[in-house]
């Protein structure tokens, strides 16, 4: 009897021996289903890490969008290069004709003007003489929402502008007034040195550049201006610790601290 007791059933043996191998497969697929979640979540930066990146202005869209997303930025971004090629051309010949030429613009419509109704003129005169029919003038009228648009949007900005200079003139942003008198007074000695039209065009210029580069170079710029700032802020803190702070305020500084 002692030895029928020893002796155990090998059926039994073997189904405690898929129970227990199956108990450590699935602890073991556990394990490695929770360590490779670890390893995705060191992998993947979280959410307020990327939100960190620093961007130049401040923006949170792209590019394209900045510029409105539609034709003006489709210009200006060489998305259609004929398109923009063109519109760069036009601009270089007008700056070439009124600048290099030194060229009116009064003479340049009269003479426009002139040659468009002598052309037309002999031809409806000379269809008469050959047979053929005269040409057809088509009449031109200039849509009124167009211009209600545009006189609207104007409007909008300028009363933005005045609202600001307003700010700015109340005394309350010591920082703001700084920065705007420094961005007049060097606007004011590039205009030393070119007339109106010479600045239009260099900043017509700037605008068909400088965004396709910053659109394909944007980490790196936006990197060099990240370091750019943190040195303008430390050499802004040394400025308003030495002399900003020692200049009296007037009751609306007073208010506000």
């Amino acid at each position: 009897m002692a030895e029928q007791e020893e002796i155990s059933d090998p059926r039994t043996d073997s189904l405690v021996d898929r129970i227990s191998e199956k108990i450590h497969g699935g602890d073991d697929t556990s394990s490695s289903s929770d360590s490779d979640s670890q390893v995705k979540e060191a992998a993947s930066p979280p959410a307020s890490v990327k939100a960190k990146i620093y961007r130049l202005f401040g923006r949170e869209k792209p590019v394209h969008k900045v510029f409105g997303g539609g034709k003006p930025a489709d210009i200006f971004l060489w998305r259609n290069k004929k398109i923009s090629a063109t519109v760069l051309g036009g601009a270089t010949a007008v700056w070439v004709l009124f600048e290099l030429l030194e060229y009116h613009l009064l003479t340049l419509v009269c003479h426009v003007s002139i040659l468009a109704l002598s052309l037309l003129f002999l031809w409806s005169n000379a269809t008469t003489f050959i047979n053929k029919r005269p040409p057809h003038i088509p009449e031109v009228r200039l849509p009124e929402d167009p211009f209600l648009e545009v006189a609207s949007v104007l409007r909008t900005e300028i009363n933005r502008g005045f609202a600001v200079l307003r700010e700015i003139a109340s005394g309350r942003d010591l920082k703001k007034f700084l920065m705007v008198v420094v961005g007049l007074w060097a606007l004011s000695i590039v205009g030393s040195f070119c007339n109106f039209l010479t600045l239009f065009y260099i900043v017509f210029i700037l605008l068909h550049t400088v965004p396709v580069l910053y659109e394909k170079y944007d980490d790196k710029i936006d990197a060099f201006a990240e370091k750019a700032m943190i040195q303008i802020k430390k050499q802004y803190a040394v400025f308003d610790a030495k002399v900003l702070s020692k200049i009296p305020r007037g009751p609306l500084g007073k208010k506000r601290d």
